[in-house]
């Protein structure tokens, strides 16, 4: 990264412009105090959700999103076992040491994020793609096919 010499690194901005409109959305949406705690909880849900999309559906979201929030989606290997909604949130929990409510919220309030960036179109793909409960952690009803 090329930085300016002439400006003090306390005083130099950490993240891209369009990573940091991305952090203040979910610094907003979950309530979050600072854009450092917001990134925090980007970088733990893109993570985990960088180990359950494939295909273009993860090449879609990357694409969309800034390249410092595509560089950690796309740094996870994708799992060969896929976790429902419930299970991906304990999984984030147990990795991050936090609790199952915070995790929770964590995720919510990114995936907000993610929406607003990915559109409609590519959620919906993503929902798909994904097991169930990933709709009700985008803030959308889980449907059901007929039988």
């Amino acid at each position: 990264m090329i930085t300016d010499v002439r400006v003090p690194s306390e005083h130099q901005k950490p993240y891209g412009a369009a990573y940091e409109q991305m952090l203040e959305k979910v610094r907003y949406e979950g309530a979050y105090a600072t854009l450092e705690r917001a990134d925090e909880a980007v970088r733990l849900v893109l993570s985990g959700l960088g180990r359950q999309l494939t295909g273009d559906e993860r090449v879609g979201l990357a694409a969309c999103l800034p390249r410092e929030a595509a560089r950690v989606l796309t740094a996870q290997i994708p799992d060969t076992q896929l976790l429902t909604g419930w299970a991906f949130v304990k999984d984030l929990a147990a990795r991050s040491g936090a609790s199952l409510a915070t995790t929770r919220w964590d995720t919510g309030s990114v995936f907000a994020a993610l929406a607003a960036h990915a559109g409609p179109d590519l959620i919906t793909r993503i929902l798909h793609q994904l097991p169930t409960g990933y709709a009700l952690l985008f803030g959308q009803a889980e449907l059901n096919s007929a039988a």
